[in-house]
């Protein structure tokens, strides 16, 4: 809840210029728009003596800078906002700007009225996706732990910044230094404020916000946020009461007045409609449109009550639920063109307020003393806290760099201390400066202290082929979707659970984070309670459920759900493998294929998350390539129906795995199962003698196994190169429901000679994407298998 008017920014910063000039006021500005366009360059007028033109312009060099910065900046792995603020900077007087005549003929004076329009839109408009994206609902998770990490975050810097400017301006003998010092206390507060939505997005970029730190990080931040806005607010509504206790209670009673009307009368209209005109069903146009006037007219009625004309869109969104269906569809419809075409306008402002040439270096180490002091304070608040709460010291440390993260709110903050004349000019440049190289450095060295992959390295990870034989079978399996269950379901009803050797399945819905700044993960135990973000997950627990009752006991089905973004998804897998102890993680593949082996549909997305997934499971990995659904799921289950089921073995950990796995589906009567091995025709290098004896020793164990079994068959293919292996993989046309094969191979492994160049499909490996791409196998189904091995992280 800010209060303040709306003003045209930054116009003192210039002189004057044609066809404008200064009157009274020296906040108002009067222009010449009687022509907005209709100039050329064939008749000798320049479109940049014109407001329309100009502003394209302004547009485009804006978002041009940005991307070109962010770009040059992406190796070094700083994050889209570091970009944003460098950019305008970059156009402003501290670089761009100082070529003699060029501030006058991009930006000139009478140009600052449309971007002020246009800029204030923008951020309208990113306040109110900051709302959308604020799960409020997290403030029922916090936890002591986080309350009092958060609140000392804040606290202890203040008391520390506050304590400093106050003693300085004891000792302050200089008379002509008296306002730059009584700002000081200003600059302290400023200095010592969290923002929930900084630290989430620095958490998303640096792909930890679903890790658990991240999560204790979230949780701390929206409390230390409250306590910001707190102070925040309370100290710009005095500022402007100036120092009138009634004007001050008469804007607090504004502000709630306004938001009661928008929580109830605006929220639940708007709420009701779409629950009526939803459905489930893709947000329609019709609505999509509604919400953004309700959007403009939210920031017109708070402007009206005398409130900051952002403080409405904020709250508009914060009381629309974040995630699908709502929250998801308008941030997609709105993050590009607000963050790439509306905000960049705000930063070419910023910018042009910020003149790093103009900054003495007494102010400027004044404030970065500050700065530094804030961000001590900040550091210090969340890691003693962290570390009192038995939070191991690493993760202690990071968790204090998470909190010192500055951004976009805090820029705006400084904006607003200089137009209401609280700071001064060096002060706001000092301080919007130390703000980037602050959150720049931090950025940077995050990663070197903390890396999540790191957390599963030396842990001995489970596999099929290490288990016991009679002990329960734990298996993670992931849906991304509701296609993936049938092909699932199917490879689970291949397995023979027992008595002495059950199944349990812990099904988690990995749905991508979208329209929120929060990830989740979260045990599902009653389906019909499922949130707004969760409600896809309904129909897909259920299948599982019904699979789980069709077991009379013998299988146990846990479901969970995770929202978070594809550069994290696997995050949330590993902490359920290890908190389980599940032998075998099993994903769809990204790609789905007709029949015939071409691609229909992919998604580069879950590409990540397979990928990241395979280089740091904590144990055996299947990948489940969908070529199309087997006989009818309920057919299967009974036993009504038998199923093919076929294992390629050429030799190696991998192979040894599917192996292990294949003896899982040994016994069922109506699964039919056969080993097929191909051998190599020659004389292996010594260096493969010790995985052969391998192999053959896994071969004979199974072999034993399947003594007797006539569900159960085992033959030899002989080949001398991949042509060989090709032509015996071609014999399995149409013979097949699954077809489980091992991911990785023996180095130079004369059996694959010839096919290693045509696979595309690395996450596949060789034999499984030259099956999975196949124009022969009908809808067979492909499992890939990859053993969990020490050096399974450095292949």
């Amino acid at each position: 809840m800010m209060v303040s008017t709306m003003e045209p920014e930054n116009v003192l910063v210039f002189g004057s210029m044609p066809k404008t000039q200064m009157i009274q006021s020296s906040h108002l500005v009067c222009s010449n728009f009687s022509r907005l366009t209709n100039a050329s360059v064939f008749y000798s007028s320049s479109p940049l003596t014109l407001m329309l033109p100009l502003l394209l312009l302004q547009l485009s060099l804006g978002s041009a800078a940005i991307l070109v910065t962010f770009y040059l900046l992406r190796p070094f792995g700083l994050p889209l906002i570091f970009a944003q603020v460098l950019g305008g900077l970059l156009l402003g007087p501290s670089l761009l700007c100082r070529i003699p005549g060029l501030l006058n003929m991009i930006f000139p004076i009478r140009s600052f009225l449309l971007m002020d329009v246009v800029s204030t839109m923008g951020f309208m408009f990113y306040f109110f996706l900051v709302g959308v994206q604020t799960d409020i609902w997290l403030l029922k998770k916090i936890t002591k732990k986080s309350f009092a990490i958060g609140f000392f975050s804040v606290a202890l810097p203040m008391i520390l910044t506050l304590g400093m400017s106050l003693l300085w301006m004891q000792f302050n003998v200089n008379p002509n230094e008296k306002k730059k010092v009584d700002s000081l206390p200003e600059i302290a507060k400023a200095e010592s404020l969290v923002s929930f939505q900084i630290v989430s997005y620095y958490l998303s970029e640096l792909r930890v916000i679903n890790s658990e730190i991240g999560r204790v990080a979230l949780s701390s931040s929206m409390v230390s946020t409250l306590c910001s806005t707190c102070v925040v607010t309370s100290n710009i509504l005095w500022n402007q009461s100036k120092d009138d206790l009634s004007r001050f209670f008469q804007s607090i009673c504004y502000g709630i007045i306004f938001a009661s009307l928008v929580c109830c009368i605006l929220g639940p209209l708007l709420l009701w409609e779409m629950k009526h005109t939803l459905g489930g069903q893709p947000l329609k146009q019709g609505n999509l449109v509604v919400l953004f006037i309700a959007v403009l007219m939210s920031g017109f009625w708070g402007h009206s009550f005398g409130l900051n004309i952002y403080f409405g869109p904020l709250l508009f969104g914060l009381i629309i639920p974040s995630g699908p269906p709502l929250g998801s569809a308008l941030v997609e419809k709105l993050d590009v063109i607000t963050n790439w075409v509306l905000m960049p306008l705000f930063f070419v402002k910023f910018g042009l307020a910020v003149d790093i040439f103009a900054l003495s270096l007494k102010t400027y180490f004044k404030v970065q003393f500050f700065a530094l002091l804030g961000a001590f304070g900040k550091f210090l608040g969340a890691s003693l806290c962290a570390l009192s709460c038995q939070m191991p010291q690493r993760d202690a440390i990071v968790l204090g760099f998470f909190m010192t993260f500055q951004g976009v709110i805090e820029l705006d903050l400084f904006r607003l201390m200089k137009r209401k004349q609280i700071i001064g000019d060096e002060a706001f440049s000092a301080m919007c400066l130390t703000a980037l190289i602050g959150s720049g450095v931090v950025a940077l060295v995050v990663p070197c202290f903390y890396d999540p992959s790191k957390r599963y390295e030396g842990y001995y990870g489970r596999t099929l082929a290490h288990s016991r034989h009679n002990s329960e079978l734990r298996v993670l399996v992931c849906i991304h979707e509701e296609q993936n269950v049938p092909s699932a379901i199917n490879v689970l009803a291949t397995l023979k659970p027992t008595k002495q050797s059950p199944i349990a399945v812990y099904m988690l819905h990995m749905v991508e984070l979208m329209g929120s700044a929060t990830p989740l993960l979260m045990r599902q135990k009653r389906p019909k309670k499922l949130s707004t973000r969760t409600r896809g997950s309904a129909p897909i627990i259920d299948a599982f459920k019904i699979f789980e009752e069709n077991h009379d006991g013998l299988v146990s089905v846990s479901p969970f759900i995770s929202v978070s973004p594809p550069q994290t998804m696997h995050e949330d897998v590993f902490q359920i493998a290890l908190e389980k102890g599940t032998s075998l993680v099993m994903i769809p593949f990204y790609k789905k294929f007709h029949v015939g082996g071409a691609v229909y549909l992919s998604k580069r997305s879950l590409k990540i998350a397979n990928q990241n997934v395979l280089d740091q499971a904590p144990c055996s990995v299947a990948i489940l390539v969908d070529r199309g659904t087997l006989k009818t799921l309920h057919a299967i289950w009974a036993g009504w129906s038998s199923s093919e089921v076929a294992v390629i073995f050429l030799g190696g950990a991998d192979d040894q795995e599917a192996l292990a796995l294949a003896a899982k589906m040994t016994g069922c009567q109506n699964i039919n199962l056969t080993l097929i091995r191909i051998i190599y025709d020659g004389d292996f290098p010594d260096k493969y003698m010790e995985g052969i004896r391998n192999d053959n020793e896994s071969l004979g164990q199974f072999q034993t196994n399947i003594s007797g079994n006539t569900c159960a068959k085992y033959w030899e293919e002989v080949a001398k190169d991949g042509a060989g292996t090709a032509s015996v993989l071609r014999t399995l046309e149409n013979q097949y429901d699954i077809i489980v094969v091992g991911r990785r191979h023996y180095d130079t492994f004369p059996l694959l000679s010839g096919l290693t160049e045509s696979n595309e499909n690395k996450e596949l490996g060789v034999i499984g994407d030259m099956l999975a791409s196949s124009d022969f196998l009908g809808n067979t189904s492909i499992l890939v298998v990859q053993q969990h091995t020490d050096n399974s992280h450095s292949e």
